[in-house]
């Protein structure tokens, strides 16, 4: 007696293996965790923002040291993100596509601000540039005013900064290896030429990505900012600063007016963040599909039959034909 073959099943297993009430309960606890944290302090700042009215509202965000703090804290990012924007794309190109002594070792230092705290970064330019400091007298008897003013605030910035767009930058150069660079370098392009038309084309969304998060966190800083500003109101004060001053002041409704602005600032960075994953992620897949240069192929591979080419193609073209 013949038996009919079993028909193997084509379903794939299921690789989770927990059953769905325990999947529910870490995803209520994830959830649950988002909105303590997240949610709910983001609504508070609004709520708190409002409380007083909207005119209140409007009324603290045009106040002059409110005004003050906004303008120095764009002049802040327009001066660092640019300057780390061209430090990143240089330490990137440098450590990703060639090898040269101390590679390692600028790689760590790169890292160095991830590390050590804002607040001690801001002593070390107070050390330096300080009155007490080793270049204070030198720069004193020149007239030039470092600490507690704006040069002091922007180089505490960039110190704090400096890492985010070569850290994005790094390993997506890395990955898409160096066969294109190669390419054009052997049809004769100049290094400008590579880096314009070959690289910034394909590390452009990994660049906005860095640049971004460099931006936000300019925006952002406190903790550098706070020792070498001086707390100058209206001066020397960006707007996490101010925010500080009004809250200590027991402004609480202004305060929060302000930092709504920085909410939002964190809101919009995150939209842009996430469109520039997706972007970034598709050119990562789409480097790790194109197949490696196996080398010139043999002669006998080379070589086609006429007789299995089309006859449109073995026809020479005449002059002038249309």
């Amino acid at each position: 007696m013949s038996t009919l073959p079993q028909q193997r099943s084509t379903r794939r297993p299921d690789p989770v293996t927990e059953s769905p009430w325990v999947r529910w309960l870490l995803t209520g606890i994830a959830l649950a965790f988002l909105a303590l944290f997240l949610v709910v302090p983001l609504v508070a700042v609004f709520w708190q923002a409002l409380s007083k009215g909207i005119g209140f509202y409007f009324t603290s965000l045009v106040d002059p040291d409110a005004l003050s703090a906004i303008k120095l804290t764009l002049i802040t990012a327009a001066i660092a993100v640019p300057l780390n924007l061209g430090f990143g794309l240089a330490a990137s190109w440098a450590i990703a596509k060639f090898e040269f002594r101390g590679k390692a070792l600028l790689t760590t230092l790169i890292d160095l601000p991830f590390s050590v705290s804002p607040v001690i970064s801001g002593l070390i330019y107070v050390l330096l540039f300080g009155a007490q400091g080793w270049l204070g007298p030198w720069l004193e008897d020149r007239n030039v005013q470092i600490i507690f003013a704006v040069p002091g605030i922007v180089l505490a910035t960039i110190f704090v900064t400096f890492p985010f767009v070569a850290r994005e930058l790094i390993p997506l150069m890395q990955a898409q290896g160096n066969d294109e660079e190669e390419a054009a370098h052997v049809l004769g392009a100049s290094g400008w030429q590579m880096f314009r038309r070959v690289t910034l084309p394909n590390i452009r969304w990994g660049l906005l990505y860095g640049v971004i998060l460099c931006n936000a966190r300019a925006m952002g800083e406190f903790g550098a900012v706070s020792v070498v500003s001086g707390h100058i109101r209206g001066q020397t004060d960006t707007m996490p600063l101010h925010v500080e001053i009004l809250y200590n002041e027991y402004n609480f409704a202004a305060a929060f007016a302000v930092a709504s602005l920085l909410a939002l600032l964190a809101l919009v960075t995150l939209g842009l963040k996430l469109l520039a994953e997706r972007r970034l992620s598709a050119e990562l897949r789409g480097a790790d599909e194109i197949p490696a240069y196996a080398g010139p192929q043999p002669v006998a591979v080379q070589h086609v039959s006429q007789h299995a080419a089309p006859r449109a193609v073995r026809q020479p073209i005449q002059v002038g034909e249309q």
